[in-house]
């Protein structure tokens, strides 16, 4: 017998179980207004992946995601690569800007390496891709752009593959890829994941842009046991309005998410910039 022919049969594996739920909201944004930004990488989106015929997600209609995706054109056409984090809209007030900037100097690597990829930008009518992967990334506002550009609001997924709910929710793992993603990119002084009065986990993200006084937050994931979780859980019962654009979330949906500034909550996330806040 060929004994290590025989360790190969068993070695490398593992079981692995769940012993930590989570309530996540997975499927609402924000309401928002698009700003032109989005609505410009939106329409290139929309035109790149009709070019293709063999788009892993089809088929449309598409929403698009803000998931770092970066459209690049070589030989045999348009194709999709992902960067390694996607910014959430609504993550984008905890960003710090030096974070957002490795990604965008990631992006321009990969830029580089297809030299048909911006004069193709132009051709379908989007002009600014070679700006930003150019424009350092030191502001507030130059990270909303970030966020809604062709270079992270660029991935189009079918309202189900972007926001649907299952009976069991299929996870990154055990926190959802975009969850994940804002912890490598939140300024060090916010706390994306804090804990309510039983040490139960809870992860929030600011309403609005650092340094603006306001101290809500939006209540993004938590455990099923903490009374937070509630916040995520639709009157619908889990049913949300899909567009073919944005899946937004209706008036009393989106409003239940937010935090008020004096939750013990809000008050852990922004307690090491609090000076920042007053």
């Amino acid at each position: 017998m060929n004994t290590a022919a025989g360790n190969q049969s068993t070695a490398g594996t593992h079981t692995e179980h769940e012993n930590h739920p989570w309530t996540i909201s997975v499927a609402d944004h924000p309401q928002r207004t698009e700003s032109d930004q989005y609505k410009a990488s939106r329409a290139l989106m929309l035109k790149l992946v009709d070019t293709t015929s063999d788009w892993t997600f089809a088929p449309a209609p598409y929403q698009d995601h803000h998931g770092g995706g970066v459209w690049v054109k070589d030989t045999n056409g348009w194709l999709c690569l992902f960067l390694p984090l996607g910014i959430e809209w609504s993550a984008q007030f905890c960003a710090d800007p030096a974070k957002v900037d490795q990604v965008r100097t990631c992006a321009a690597r990969v830029v580089a390496a297809f030299p048909d990829t911006l004069p193709g930008y132009v051709e379908f009518g989007y002009e600014d891709g070679e700006r930003l992967l150019n424009t350092p990334i030191q502001t507030a506002e130059q990270v909303s752009e970030w966020t809604d550009s062709i270079f992270n609001a660029s991935v189009p997924l079918p309202a189900g593959t972007h926001s649907g709910v299952l009976p069991t929710a299929a996870g990154y793992h055990h926190y959802p890829k975009p969850i994940v993603d804002i912890d490598h990119f939140r300024f060090d002084d916010f706390s994306l994941f804090v804990e309510d009065s039983n040490g139960l986990s809870v992860a929030v993200v600011p309403v609005a842009p650092r340094g603006s006084g306001d101290g809500r937050v939006r209540v993004l994931a938590a455990h099923p046991s903490s009374p937070y979780a509630k916040h995520l859980v639709p009157p619908s019962g889990g049913k949300r309005a899909e567009t073919t654009g944005h899946t937004e979330a209706l008036a009393a949906d989106a409003e239940g998410a937010v935090l008020p500034a004096d939750d013990a909550l809000a008050q852990q996330a922004f307690r090491r910039q609090q000076p920042q806040l007053a």
